[in-house]
This record gives C-alpha cells, structure tokens and sequence, in this order.
C-alpha cells in the first residue's frame, strides 16, 4: 500500500530536524519538507493555503477560528517558544524608561495579530498595568515597504489599528523617532545597527524572563503546527502519526542536547546551559501535548480575546484534534 504524500513548510529547527533529514519517519507518510522562513511560510499557508501541514503563528490559527468554515486543525505541538519581554524596542529619545510610560505613546507592530505582540501586550497589561487600548497601534513593513495583515480583522471599536505610510518602514520610523515603541519578533535593523538610536525597554531582560517564569510557570508558545483542515478529514490517522513523529524528532534532541561525549552544538558551555534549565523548567523544558500547556494555553486564548482577536474566549483543548490528545495504553 503506497504512503500518503503530505507536503510540510517549517523553518530548520532542531526539534524538527529528524523529519526533514529523514531520521524519523512518519507512519503511513512520505513528508515532503519545504524549509521555509516563517514570515513566508505563514503568507503563503494563510493566504493561499499552499501546504498540506505547516508550522503556524498561534494567533494566526486562532484568528482562523473566527472563520465558518475553520480552515485549519492544530496538532499541540509547538515548534517555537519565546520569552517576549526582549522584544518591545524603544526610540532611546522617546522618554520611556519604565512599562507604564507606554500609556499614549506611539507603538506598532508588524501586525496587530502576531502572536509575539498578543503576548506582549497581555504581559503589559496583566503585570505592569498598560492596558491594551491605551492608544491606537499601527502596523506595517519592519524592514520593507507593503506589508498588510495576513488575516482580514474584525475588532472592537475601542481598538485602533492603522497602516503606516506607503513608503515607510517600522524600523526606520523607530529610529527616527516617528514611533516610540515597536513590539515585534525580529530585532529591527535599526536596533542591530548599534548606535544608540534605539535599545530595548527591558536591558536586563533575562533576569526579568527568568522572574516571569518563576511567578507564573509560562514558557510563552508562539507557534502551532496545522493541518488543512480537508486534507485532515479525508486522513484523520494523519493527526496521531504527525504527532508521533514531532515527539520522537523532539526526543532525539533533547538527547543530542544533554551529549557529553562531544557537543552537538557550537556552545562551549552547552552542558552548563542544559544543567541550569533543567533545574528552572524540568527535564522537559519544550514540552508538546495538551496536558504541559493548559495554563499557557489558557493564558494565550484569554490576551486573544481581550484583544479583540477571538470572538470567544477558547478552551485549550478545542484548538486541537482530539485523535491528537488521546493515545493507546497497554
């Protein structure tokens, strides 16, 4: 009986190495691994639907909820995960030297959906008391000219969202001081040009991560791996034998991490590094599933639909196949 040929678009990480290199086979399955950027692999998937499964932005998947027809189905596993708090950039002129001074400024993002400003903001607002409609945002190209919203929006009208100049850019505005703050997921060019013009609003963001962890338990998911949702209804095995592969490519690196022998990765001090995370996470630091992430999940759908991105507030488990929660004991 011949496999099914499923297409997949997810950047190279190494949890999910084994299945683009072929190390872990997929049962039933000839997986055909498009490695992709995911800024193209989101357009292209939310757009155009290219793909038969790809790794998703989680707010992108959860905005496509929204939708009749639901075009996607997630699997729980989680190819990215980030501690934001690095991530929110401000024009060193700007005056903000604390969260609070955010309130009325000028802020944007790439998108208002992105799923690393979702977290951003209800971060903000549930630990330093920035509401999330405190000012309009505007959205646009970080580093190029033309970007618009991958997903149409519908939101409430106490949030205001507005497209940049046709010709400008985020990071160039940021600079510039055309805007105060930028919440985004890459680090603007602008940032990494190191003049000064713009720093981080947390310098000493490890330790401040470090202390979000320890009073919350939350490793922030950014993204989801999805499914079209027809090529899941006519394969529903496909659902549980994806799963299983994710967890044994991510097995697989958790052993190369934890190496002593030689290091499988250019850090001098890998080891050191796996020890320490281990005391703070546990030994399963990244964890896939259900069960590990309610409170993260939980966390997420609640920013989502205060945002204005859901039109309900979501349970963890309804984002999810259920063949994909569930496995067989003997």
């Amino acid at each position: 009986m011949s496999k099914l040929n499923i297409s997949f678009a997810c950047w190279n990480y190494d949890r999910t190495r084994a299945l683009m290199d072929g190390t872990v086979s997929v049962d039933g399955i000839n997986l055909n691994y498009l490695n992709l950027p995911v800024e193209e692999t989101f357009f292209r998937m939310a757009r155009f639907q290219e793909f038969d499964v790809c790794e998703m932005s989680l707010s992108s998947y959860c905005v496509s909820l929204n939708k009749p027809e639901r075009p996607f189905v997630a699997l729980p596993i989680f190819p990215s995960r980030f501690f934001r708090h690095s991530c929110i950039y401000v024009n060193a002129n700007s005056g903000i030297k604390e969260p609070k001074e955010l309130i009325g400024k000028r802020i944007a993002s790439p998108e208002y959906q992105m799923t690393a400003p979702v977290w951003i903001r209800g971060i903000l607002q549930d630990h330093y008391g920035v509401p999330v409609d405190a000012q309009p945002y505007l959205f646009g190209g970080e580093e190029e000219t033309g970007r618009i919203e991958k997903m149409k929006l519908e939101l409430p009208p106490n949030i205001k969202v507005s497209p940049i100049g046709e010709h400008q850019t985020l990071s160039q505005m940021l600079a510039d001081g055309e805007l105060d703050a930028l919440y985004t997921a890459r680090a603007p060019s602008s940032f990494l040009k190191g003049d000064g013009k713009v720093k981080r609003l947390f310098e000493n963001y490890p330790e401040v991560e470090r202390n979000y962890f320890r009073e919350t338990g939350i490793f922030p998911i950014m993204h989801v791996v999805v499914m079209r949702r027809e090529v899941y209804e006519a394969n529903r095995w496909i659902a549980q034998s994806l799963t299983k592969a994710f967890i044994e490519a991510q097995r697989l690196t958790y052993q190369d991490l934890r190496e002593t022998a030689a290091l499988k990765a250019m850090l001098p001090w890998l080891n050191a590094h796996v020890e320490e995370t281990e005391r703070e996470f546990g030994s399963d630091w990244w964890p896939f599933g259900l069960d590990k992430n309610v409170k993260v999940l939980e966390t997420f759908t609640r920013y989502h639909f205060e945002q204005g991105l859901s039109k309900q507030k979501r349970k963890p488990q309804e984002l999810f196949a259920p063949e994909a929660l569930e496995a067989f004991k003997i």
